[in-house]
Protein backbone atom coordinates (compact mmCIF):
# COMPACT_ATOMS: atom_id res chain seq x y z
CA UNK A 1 0.00 0.00 0.00
CA UNK A 2 1.35 3.50 -0.91
CA UNK A 3 1.22 6.57 1.10
CA UNK A 4 -0.90 8.01 -1.87
CA UNK A 5 -3.39 5.04 -1.41
CA UNK A 6 -3.53 5.17 2.29
CA UNK A 7 -4.62 8.72 2.49
CA UNK A 8 -6.78 8.99 -1.27
CA UNK A 9 -10.18 8.25 0.43
CA UNK A 10 -10.56 4.94 -0.69
CA UNK A 11 -13.84 2.94 1.08
CA UNK A 12 -11.13 0.07 1.25
CA UNK A 13 -10.84 -0.95 5.32
CA UNK A 14 -6.94 -0.35 4.64
CA UNK A 15 -7.33 2.96 3.93
CA UNK A 16 -7.70 3.87 7.70
CA UNK A 17 -4.59 2.11 9.12
CA UNK A 18 -1.11 2.87 9.20
CA UNK A 19 0.98 6.81 10.11
CA UNK A 20 0.95 9.76 7.60
CA UNK A 21 4.47 10.96 6.36
CA UNK A 22 2.98 14.40 5.40
CA UNK A 23 4.96 17.30 6.29
CA UNK A 24 4.16 18.50 9.44
CA UNK A 25 3.75 22.16 8.91
CA UNK A 26 1.40 21.08 5.54
CA UNK A 27 -1.75 19.37 4.61
CA UNK A 28 -5.12 18.65 6.04
CA UNK A 29 -5.51 19.26 10.00
CA UNK A 30 -7.43 16.01 10.41
CA UNK A 31 -7.57 14.38 13.69
CA UNK A 32 -4.07 12.65 13.76
CA UNK A 33 -3.81 12.79 9.90
CA UNK A 34 -6.86 10.69 9.97
CA UNK A 35 -9.18 10.46 6.84
CA UNK A 36 -12.23 12.56 7.36
CA UNK A 37 -15.56 11.01 6.51
CA UNK A 38 -19.02 10.56 7.54
CA UNK A 39 -19.53 7.48 5.80
CA UNK A 40 -19.06 4.56 8.42
CA UNK A 41 -21.47 2.18 6.79
CA UNK A 42 -18.74 1.24 3.82
CA UNK A 43 -15.66 1.30 6.05
CA UNK A 44 -14.91 -0.99 9.14
CA UNK A 45 -14.48 1.75 11.55
CA UNK A 46 -13.11 1.40 15.33
CA UNK A 47 -13.59 5.02 16.44
CA UNK A 48 -14.69 7.90 15.14
CA UNK A 49 -13.40 10.88 16.31
CA UNK A 50 -16.28 14.12 16.98
CA UNK A 51 -15.64 17.73 17.64
CA UNK A 52 -18.01 19.71 19.58
CA UNK A 53 -16.67 23.24 18.86
CA UNK A 54 -19.56 24.56 21.90
CA UNK A 55 -18.55 27.04 24.47
CA UNK A 56 -22.26 28.35 25.50
CA UNK A 57 -22.63 26.71 28.92
CA UNK A 58 -19.34 28.39 30.22
CA UNK A 59 -19.19 30.46 33.37
CA UNK A 60 -16.05 32.08 32.93
CA UNK A 61 -14.08 32.41 29.80
CA UNK A 62 -15.30 31.47 26.48
CA UNK A 63 -13.29 30.25 23.48
CA UNK A 64 -13.33 26.40 24.22
CA UNK A 65 -15.35 26.50 20.64
CA UNK A 66 -11.98 26.77 18.81
CA UNK A 67 -10.55 23.39 21.03
CA UNK A 68 -11.24 20.69 18.39
CA UNK A 69 -9.70 22.29 15.72
CA UNK A 70 -6.45 23.27 17.88
CA UNK A 71 -6.14 19.69 19.42
CA UNK A 72 -6.43 18.69 15.78
CA UNK A 73 -3.70 20.67 14.31
CA UNK A 74 -1.60 19.57 17.62
CA UNK A 75 -2.14 16.05 16.77
CA UNK A 76 -0.15 16.02 13.72
CA UNK A 77 2.96 15.95 14.93
CA UNK A 78 1.76 12.23 16.88
CA UNK A 79 0.82 11.13 13.79
CA UNK A 80 3.85 9.90 11.48
CA UNK A 81 5.73 8.07 14.63
CA UNK A 82 5.48 4.10 13.83
CA UNK A 83 6.17 3.12 17.39
CA UNK A 84 4.75 5.60 20.06
CA UNK A 85 6.29 6.29 23.62
CA UNK A 86 6.35 3.76 26.38
CA UNK A 87 4.00 1.52 23.80
CA UNK A 88 6.25 -0.07 21.56
CA UNK A 89 3.46 -0.42 19.05
CA UNK A 90 1.54 2.16 16.91
CA UNK A 91 -2.05 2.08 17.70
CA UNK A 92 -3.30 3.19 13.90
CA UNK A 93 -1.67 -0.07 12.72
CA UNK A 94 -4.34 -2.02 14.95
CA UNK A 95 -7.18 0.43 15.23
CA UNK A 96 -9.41 1.77 12.26
CA UNK A 97 -10.09 5.69 13.47
CA UNK A 98 -11.44 8.57 11.09
CA UNK A 99 -12.06 12.26 11.73
CA UNK A 100 -15.63 12.31 11.90
CA UNK A 101 -15.71 15.96 11.63
CA UNK A 102 -17.78 18.50 14.34
CA UNK A 103 -20.93 18.72 14.90
CA UNK A 104 -23.76 20.86 13.15
CA UNK A 105 -25.55 23.00 15.38
CA UNK A 106 -27.10 26.50 15.22
CA UNK A 107 -24.49 28.99 17.60
CA UNK A 108 -26.45 30.69 19.93
CA UNK A 109 -28.50 27.88 20.30
CA UNK A 110 -27.57 25.77 22.97
CA UNK A 111 -30.53 23.35 22.62
CA UNK A 112 -29.74 22.97 19.13
CA UNK A 113 -26.33 21.33 20.40
CA UNK A 114 -27.72 18.86 22.54
CA UNK A 115 -29.66 17.40 19.86
CA UNK A 116 -27.12 17.32 17.30
CA UNK A 117 -25.07 15.95 19.05
CA UNK A 118 -26.90 13.12 20.53
CA UNK A 119 -28.04 12.99 16.56
CA UNK A 120 -23.90 11.96 15.47
CA UNK A 121 -22.66 9.99 18.69
CA UNK A 122 -26.26 8.13 18.11
CA UNK A 123 -25.13 7.53 14.71
CA UNK A 124 -21.47 6.78 14.92
CA UNK A 125 -22.80 4.23 17.62
CA UNK A 126 -25.21 2.56 15.55
CA UNK A 127 -22.50 1.95 13.08
CA UNK A 128 -20.31 0.14 15.46
CA UNK A 129 -17.84 2.10 16.39
CA UNK A 130 -16.83 4.22 19.07
CA UNK A 131 -16.74 7.86 19.71
CA UNK A 132 -13.63 9.86 20.86
CA UNK A 133 -15.44 13.40 21.25
CA UNK A 134 -13.46 16.68 21.28
CA UNK A 135 -14.83 19.80 23.33
CA UNK A 136 -15.92 22.26 23.72
CA UNK A 137 -17.08 23.21 27.10
CA UNK A 138 -17.44 20.34 29.76
CA UNK A 139 -21.25 20.06 29.35
CA UNK A 140 -21.28 18.66 26.15
CA UNK A 141 -20.23 15.68 28.06
CA UNK A 142 -24.13 15.45 28.76
CA UNK A 143 -25.77 14.55 25.23
CA UNK A 144 -22.52 12.33 24.91
CA UNK A 145 -23.58 10.28 27.60
CA UNK A 146 -27.27 9.84 27.28
CA UNK A 147 -26.42 8.05 24.28
CA UNK A 148 -23.61 5.76 25.21
CA UNK A 149 -25.93 4.67 27.90
CA UNK A 150 -29.03 4.06 25.73
CA UNK A 151 -26.53 1.38 24.24
CA UNK A 152 -24.31 0.28 27.27
CA UNK A 153 -26.71 1.00 30.26
CA UNK A 154 -25.42 3.15 33.23
CA UNK A 155 -21.55 3.64 33.25
CA UNK A 156 -19.01 4.14 35.79
CA UNK A 157 -17.22 7.84 34.87
CA UNK A 158 -13.66 8.02 35.34
CA UNK A 159 -13.26 12.11 35.63
CA UNK A 160 -10.24 14.21 35.54
CA UNK A 161 -11.03 18.12 36.63
CA UNK A 162 -10.16 20.55 38.63
CA UNK A 163 -14.06 20.57 39.42
CA UNK A 164 -16.64 17.89 40.34
CA UNK A 165 -19.15 19.49 37.98
CA UNK A 166 -22.28 18.19 40.54
CA UNK A 167 -23.03 21.81 41.76
CA UNK A 168 -27.14 22.36 41.32
CA UNK A 169 -27.95 25.73 42.02
CA UNK A 170 -31.42 26.19 40.72
CA UNK A 171 -32.28 24.65 37.57
CA UNK A 172 -28.92 25.66 35.68
CA UNK A 173 -27.91 22.99 32.55
CA UNK A 174 -24.08 24.37 32.24
CA UNK A 175 -20.51 22.92 32.25
CA UNK A 176 -20.57 22.98 36.35
CA UNK A 177 -23.64 20.83 36.71
CA UNK A 178 -23.86 18.07 33.98
CA UNK A 179 -22.65 15.40 35.74
CA UNK A 180 -25.36 15.75 38.66
CA UNK A 181 -28.07 15.53 35.74
CA UNK A 182 -26.24 12.36 34.56
CA UNK A 183 -27.06 10.65 37.50
CA UNK A 184 -30.31 11.90 37.69
CA UNK A 185 -30.79 10.35 34.74
CA UNK A 186 -29.48 7.50 35.73
CA UNK A 187 -26.54 7.27 32.61
CA UNK A 188 -23.85 6.76 35.31
CA UNK A 189 -23.56 4.91 38.36
CA UNK A 190 -21.63 7.68 41.02
CA UNK A 191 -20.93 4.87 43.26
CA UNK A 192 -18.58 3.09 40.41
CA UNK A 193 -17.19 6.26 39.40
CA UNK A 194 -14.15 8.30 40.27
CA UNK A 195 -13.18 11.50 40.38
CA UNK A 196 -9.55 12.55 39.80
CA UNK A 197 -7.68 15.91 40.63
CA UNK A 198 -10.53 17.89 42.18
CA UNK A 199 -9.26 20.98 43.95
CA UNK A 200 -12.72 22.88 44.39
CA UNK A 201 -15.56 22.93 47.29
CA UNK A 202 -18.31 20.26 46.72
CA UNK A 203 -21.42 18.42 48.29
CA UNK A 204 -19.63 15.42 50.00
CA UNK A 205 -22.83 14.98 51.97
CA UNK A 206 -24.61 13.80 48.68
CA UNK A 207 -22.33 13.16 46.28
CA UNK A 208 -21.48 10.01 45.79
CA UNK A 209 -18.44 9.93 43.92
CA UNK A 210 -15.17 8.37 45.22
CA UNK A 211 -12.79 11.42 45.12
CA UNK A 212 -9.33 11.80 44.65
CA UNK A 213 -8.23 15.31 45.38
CA UNK A 214 -5.30 16.72 43.52
CA UNK A 215 -3.57 16.73 47.08
CA UNK A 216 -4.13 12.86 47.42
CA UNK A 217 -2.65 12.44 43.89
CA UNK A 218 0.34 14.28 44.95
CA UNK A 219 0.76 12.67 48.19
CA UNK A 220 -0.07 9.46 46.92
CA UNK A 221 1.56 9.34 43.64
CA UNK A 222 0.07 8.11 40.07
CA UNK A 223 0.75 4.31 40.94
CA UNK A 224 -1.61 4.70 43.50
CA UNK A 225 -4.48 6.52 41.70
CA UNK A 226 -4.33 4.27 39.06
CA UNK A 227 -4.98 0.99 41.55
CA UNK A 228 -7.83 3.06 43.18
CA UNK A 229 -9.61 3.89 39.56
CA UNK A 230 -9.33 0.58 38.96
CA UNK A 231 -10.39 -0.96 42.04
CA UNK A 232 -13.97 1.50 42.15
CA UNK A 233 -14.56 0.86 38.16
CA UNK A 234 -13.70 -2.94 38.38
CA UNK A 235 -14.81 -4.94 34.92
CA UNK A 236 -18.09 -2.12 34.90
CA UNK A 237 -18.13 -0.47 31.74
CA UNK A 238 -16.23 2.99 32.28
CA UNK A 239 -16.60 6.50 30.30
CA UNK A 240 -13.22 8.81 30.66
CA UNK A 241 -13.65 12.26 30.36
CA UNK A 242 -10.87 14.80 30.73
CA UNK A 243 -11.15 18.24 31.64
CA UNK A 244 -8.06 19.68 31.00
CA UNK A 245 -8.00 21.73 34.08
CA UNK A 246 -7.47 18.76 35.75
CA UNK A 247 -4.11 19.85 34.88
CA UNK A 248 -1.98 22.93 36.55
CA UNK A 249 -2.53 26.03 34.99
CA UNK A 250 1.56 25.95 34.56
CA UNK A 251 0.99 22.79 32.06
CA UNK A 252 -2.26 23.53 30.94
CA UNK A 253 -3.12 27.42 30.74
CA UNK A 254 -5.14 27.62 27.55
CA UNK A 255 -8.63 26.82 29.55
CA UNK A 256 -11.56 28.52 31.06
CA UNK A 257 -11.70 28.15 34.80
CA UNK A 258 -8.25 26.90 35.51
CA UNK A 259 -7.47 26.34 39.44
CA UNK A 260 -3.80 26.24 40.98
CA UNK A 261 -2.12 23.16 42.47
CA UNK A 262 -3.41 20.79 39.70
CA UNK A 263 -1.65 17.66 37.98
CA UNK A 264 1.34 17.50 36.01
CA UNK A 265 1.15 16.60 32.27
CA UNK A 266 3.75 13.69 33.59
CA UNK A 267 1.61 12.82 36.42
CA UNK A 268 -1.60 12.86 34.54
CA UNK A 269 0.40 10.76 31.07
CA UNK A 270 1.38 8.15 33.69
CA UNK A 271 -1.62 7.54 35.65
CA UNK A 272 -3.25 7.20 32.20
CA UNK A 273 -0.52 4.71 30.92
CA UNK A 274 -1.53 2.56 33.88
CA UNK A 275 -5.05 2.70 33.22
CA UNK A 276 -5.04 -0.45 30.55
CA UNK A 277 -7.61 -2.94 31.50
CA UNK A 278 -10.30 -0.65 32.71
CA UNK A 279 -13.32 -1.48 30.07
CA UNK A 280 -13.38 1.74 28.55
CA UNK A 281 -16.39 2.73 25.63
CA UNK A 282 -15.46 6.11 25.24
CA UNK A 283 -13.50 8.87 25.81
CA UNK A 284 -13.88 12.78 25.54
CA UNK A 285 -11.35 15.81 25.79
CA UNK A 286 -12.63 19.00 26.86
CA UNK A 287 -12.12 22.75 27.81
CA UNK A 288 -9.53 23.59 25.81
CA UNK A 289 -8.98 27.09 24.95
CA UNK A 290 -6.60 28.73 22.85
CA UNK A 291 -7.02 32.31 23.36
CA UNK A 292 -5.39 31.63 26.91
CA UNK A 293 -3.25 29.26 25.44
CA UNK A 294 0.71 29.60 25.42
CA UNK A 295 2.92 27.87 22.83
CA UNK A 296 -0.47 25.89 22.04
CA UNK A 297 0.77 23.72 25.30
CA UNK A 298 -2.71 22.36 26.26
CA UNK A 299 -3.80 21.59 23.08
CA UNK A 300 -0.33 19.43 22.55
CA UNK A 301 -1.11 17.87 25.86
CA UNK A 302 -4.95 17.24 25.20
CA UNK A 303 -3.55 15.62 21.84
CA UNK A 304 -1.32 13.61 23.71
CA UNK A 305 -3.92 12.53 26.14
CA UNK A 306 -5.53 11.20 23.54
CA UNK A 307 -3.26 9.74 21.99
CA UNK A 308 -2.93 7.81 25.18
CA UNK A 309 -6.50 6.28 25.32
CA UNK A 310 -5.86 5.53 21.87
CA UNK A 311 -3.10 3.60 22.99
CA UNK A 312 -4.87 2.07 25.43
CA UNK A 313 -7.48 0.97 23.38
CA UNK A 314 -4.74 -1.06 20.98
CA UNK A 315 -3.32 -2.90 24.04
CA UNK A 316 -4.01 -6.94 22.64
CA UNK A 317 -4.45 -6.03 19.64
CA UNK A 318 -2.76 -7.30 16.16
CA UNK A 319 -1.17 -5.38 13.86
CA UNK A 320 -3.76 -4.91 10.31
CA UNK A 321 -1.07 -3.87 8.22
Amino acid sequence: MTESDEFSGSSDDHALYGSSQELLFAGLSTFMRRKYTRDLDSTDVDIAVLGIPCDLATCYRPGTRFGPAAIRQSSVDMACWDKQFHWDFNPFKRLAIVDYGDVHFEYGNPASMVEKTQHDVAAILAAGAETLCLGGDHYVSLPILREQAKVHGPLSLVHFDAHTDTYRDGNTYDHGSMFHYAVEEGLIDPERSVQIGIRTEYDKEHDKFVVLSAPWVHENGTSATAKEIKRVVGDHKAYLTFDIDCLDPAFAPGTGTPVAGGLTSAQALEIMRSLSGVNFIGMDIVEVSPTYDVGNVTAIVAAQLTLEYLCLKSVGLDDKI
